[in-house]
């Protein structure tokens, strides 16, 4: 089952990049009871460690930080002009709202220009994110006694249940911060055989930078990046695009734009899964990359290193929502591997 309260939690926690002192709070707060040993390293990557029996170490990243936005500006009128942190698409943005982290909380709500005043032109272009703006429905006196140019702005939804699915802002990447914390809940009283570094990293949205760093500090033998994928099971997708599907289980990853993964871990999640009898799909996405690149690559020695997905739609959109059935599958073969890791043949 599916602790929702504590999901509901982790998802409406703002983090955004550089941000994320809020929600490394609420993870410390949940795993320092499940670990041997809690770190945090200068950059604010928080990794738990529980120690196995043998000199080894895996490291899974969890990344904190969630897609948002940076004050630039504010105007005469007191309208907001901002940049984004991370990927977003600007159709998604019209008319929704945000919170400005200030000296304290505040609502805005993103505009632009109405459809109403457009010439023919302009209706036929998507609208750039430089032409929107944030309106606080307050005068610019107001709004500068409480915020200031470089300050962090996240998105404002809440997590609900839909049906057999999860919706919220923030999925990517909070839903696999969920299930790291839940993994090592299922490890808390069971013997593992490499030392297990839960590594949940900061910066991810922009250019893997907490992952690269943690990896250098940690140097793991073993290395999984836990994030989410795109699912684009919708009407008019063909077969070849959807990349993965919601509720056919977790994905494990085979390849993305930053990483090939290491065909041993590929080998070695599938055949766990099988044996687990755990759902599972596999992972082609060809653009967008994910911490794996940096446990694989900025160890000193590098790393085995692979990927556990979980499908999601509306990727990078104001809202995501991922199956209930993929999470626990994705939670089922984590614990699995990190028990089992010992077991397979890793030579070359």
């Amino acid at each position: 089952m599916i602790n929702i309260p504590l999901l509901k939690r982790i998802c409406e926690t703002p983090g955004a990049p550089g941000f994320e002192k809020r929600i490394r709070d609420l993870v410390q707060e949940e795993v320092s009871s499940l670990c041997d040993e809690i770190m945090t390293d200068a950059m604010g990557n928080l990794i738990a460690i529980k120690k196995g029996k043998e000199d080894k170490k895996v490291m899974v990243a969890a990344h904190m930080d969630e897609i948002s936005f940076i004050v630039t500006h504010i105007d005469e009128e007191g309208f907001i002009r901002f940049h984004t942190l991370g990927g977003f698409d600007p159709k998604t943005l019209t008319s929704q709202r945000v919170i400005i982290h200030g000296k304290k909380d505040i609502i805005g709500v993103m505009g632009t220009k109405p459809i109403h005043v457009m010439k023919a032109e302009e209706r036929k272009r998507l609208v750039p994110i430089t032409e929107y703006f944030i309106d606080t429905g307050l005068k610019k006196s107001a709004v500068e006694k409480i915020v200031s140019v470089g300050d962090p702005i996240t998105r404002e939804r809440a997590l609900i249940e839909m049906g057999d699915c999860l919706n919220s802002k923030s999925l990517d990447n909070r839903i696999s911060v969920y299930i790291l914390i839940e993994t090592l809940r299922a490890l808390k009283n069971a013997k593992i055989p490499y030392d297990f570094y839960a590594a949940f990293t900061v910066q991810e949205e922009v250019g893997l930078r907490g992952a690269i760093n943690s990896a250098g500090v940690v140097d793991p033998d073993f290395g999984i990046g836990l994030d989410v994928t795109v699912a684009f099971d919708v009407p008019g997708a063909q077969p070849h695009e959807m990349i993965t599907r919601l509720g056919q289980g977790t994905a494990i990853k085979i390849m993305d734009g930053s990483t090939i993964c290491d065909y041993r871990m590929v080998d070695f999640m599938k055949k766990t899964a099988t044996k687990g009898k755990i759902k599972w799909q596999p992972e082609v996405l060809t653009a967008g990359g994910t911490d794996t690149a940096g446990l694989q690559r900025f160890g000193k020695h590098g790393s085995i290193a692979g990927a556990i997905s979980i499908p999601l739609r509306n990727l990078h959109q104001t809202i995501e929502m991922c199956h209930k059935k993929d999470v626990e599958a994705s939670i089922k073969l984590l614990t699995a591997v990190v028990k089992g890791i010992n077991k397979h043949d890793w030579e070359l």
